[in-house]
């Protein structure tokens, strides 16, 4: 399950782009400035960005500038109505990864954001190990003693975040969050339902209580 963080202040067609990127199975955060693009890149994993570049509050070409500067190397998808062919190429060269113009067909912007995800994963190592557990970060398919564990859809996404991040502690509105976005129908105990399975699942130490402070991935039994 892929998580994107979606910048466009044009209300309407981010519901839109939204709606769409949910129905294909995406996680889809929303932003529609500038500084608060800032704040969520800083706060979560995203797996790609689409990027205005005519936001209301700083140009998006400065914003992507500036995550290259701090080494982040989250994926770019420019989407803008800028499409002149030299805007193209200083796009491009800001750290844009893809560059598609208004207006576009949702089809078009869904297989080009698949298309960068198999590019960017084809360059880092899938399957990772933790213990006598293994997951593929692409299928989402987990393995314990090289026996095949399944997982309900929430349970991998869980799994996938604690793996991904091994030493980082996790607050449970942020595992919340990134279970579920910004949903309001959502059971209060549910976060700790989903950590129960996997503990049953792969030994209670699987994911470790941090007094205070949250979850994080503990040992394997």
């Amino acid at each position: 399950m892929y998580r994107i963080l979606l910048v466009e202040d044009d209300e309407s067609l981010a519901i839109g782009v939204s709606s769409g990127l949910r129905m294909s199975g995406f996680i889809v955060d929303r932003v529609s400035t500038g500084v608060r693009s800032q704040l969520a890149m800083r706060e979560k994993h995203f797996d790609l960005v689409v990027l205005d570049l005519g936001l209301p509050d700083q140009d998006g070409l400065e914003v992507l500038k500036g995550w290259r500067a701090n080494c982040n190397v989250t994926p770019v998808l420019i989407v803008t109505a800028r499409e002149a062919i030299e805007h193209r190429i200083t796009g491009l060269t800001a750290g844009g990864d893809d560059y598609l113009t208004k207006p576009f067909d949702l089809g078009e912007l869904i297989a080009r954001i698949h298309a960068l995800i198999r590019r960017v994963s084809a360059l880092h190592i899938d399957v990772v190990k933790h213990g006598r557990v293994r997951f593929s970060l692409s299928s989402g398919t987990a393995w314990l003693d090289d026996e095949p564990v399944l997982l309900s859809r929430r349970e991998t996404m869980l799994l996938g975040a604690l793996l991904r991040r091994p030493q980082a502690v996790f607050s449970a509105d942020q595992l919340r969050d990134h279970l579920y976005g910004t949903s309001d129908n959502v059971e209060s105990n549910a976060l700790s339902v989903h950590i129960h399975h996997l503990r049953r699942k792969f030994g209670s130490q699987i994911i470790e209580t941090v007094r205070g402070l949250g979850y994080r991935l503990g040992k394997v039994e």
